[in-house]
């Protein structure tokens, strides 16, 4: 089966808004008791479950316990 072809871009940016959440402060933790931080900042939750770093660095969903975030 052969895809049309054709400018995809804004239909990707549209599914990207719905499965990935950005966040300008967040701690991620890698353990239950919020003991092992692995980054402060920045995030991106991709919608695959990983988690982009601003250095483009990804995390593991295996990694990561939970996110706690500080959004207004």
């Amino acid at each position: 089966m052969a895809f049309p072809m054709g400018p995809a871009q804004p239909i990707l940016d549209g599914l990207r808004e719905l499965f990935e959440h950005r966040y300008d402060d967040a701690v991620v933790y890698a353990d239950r008791e919020s003991e092992v931080v692995l980054h402060e900042g920045a995030v991106r939750i991709r919608g695959d479950g990983w988690v982009e770093l601003p250095t483009g660095r990804l995390l593991s969903p295996e990694a990561v316990h939970h996110i706690d975030t500080h959004e207004e």
